[in-house]
């Protein structure tokens, strides 16, 4: 277990400091900026480089989200659910300090709104509760179906990281104007530590939304994937020795 919270701890602070590291430091540098594109793709290639460097240790989470769904999906133990989205927090912490120390490197150097995640006025589009909560919801659900369909036995897992880190590229493509993209609590509450004030104050809509998409692509999976009695895949079809 401590290899594996370790792994989750790393695998989170990379996650915060090349995807956050992205929008802070090199999104709108002058002439040069990424943009929202260079962000979307920055977060998903942290997920994809280390899913497949500490997947195979910890699962490769790097999310409370992930994990919750996991659990209840029936893919991951309840009773290690917390000790995870503890590493998982406590590694975006330390990702965003690292970021917080380069990002202040400079004379007269200011964090801004550090990547944070909001609504209303501290959306990048102005876009309201409603909107941002809708969103979460639904991109975290798309973002955890995706990971339990990639990870499933029947599929290949040598592919798995890189529909994952795909997934996460997508989500952000549609999703920064209207929150900055969060899907990850860990992931939101790091960068909102340094800047309080109403990133503090929003930070539960980015817990909650990330939790409820997750909950429920994990209790949908669980229909999709289980077959029917009867149907090709399921026990009784095997047993009898009928393919459909």
């Amino acid at each position: 277990m401590t290899n594996r919270l370790y792994a989750e701890f790393i695998g989170t602070a990379w996650l915060v400091l090349g995807g956050c590291g992205s929008a802070v430091l090199a999104a709108a540098f002058p002439q040069l900026g990424i943009g929202f594109m260079g962000v979307a793709f920055a977060f998903g290639l942290t997920v994809l480089t280390m899913v497949y460097a500490l997947g195979p240790v910890s699962g490769g989470h790097f999310n409370p989200a992930v994990t919750v769904g996991l659990a209840v999906g029936g893919r991951f133990p309840t009773r290690e659910v917390a000790p995870y989205v503890v590493a998982q927090v406590l590694g975006g912490i330390a990702g965003a300090a690292i970021l917080y120390v380069i990002a202040t490197g400079k004379a007269g150097a200011e964090i801004g709104g550090f990547a944070t995640n909001g609504y209303g006025d501290r959306s990048p589009g102005k876009y309201g509760m409603a909107a941002a909560l809708v969103s979460e919801i639904v991109m975290t659900f798309g973002f955890v179906t995706v990971i339990l369909g990639a990870t499933d036995k029947r599929a290949p897992a040598a592919a798995a990281p890189l529909a994952i880190g795909l997934a996460l590229t997508l989500i952000h493509l549609v999703s920064i104007p209207v929150t900055n993209t969060s899907v990850n609590p860990a992931r939101s509450t790091a960068p909102a530590l340094f800047v309080g004030g109403g990133a503090l104050a929003q930070l539960w809509l980015f817990w909650l939304a990330p939790l409820v998409g997750a909950i429920i692509a994990g209790l949908a999976y669980k229909l999709v994937a289980e077959p029917a009695a009867g149907q090709p895949g399921s026990s009784a079809t095997a047993l009898s020795g009928k393919t459909g």
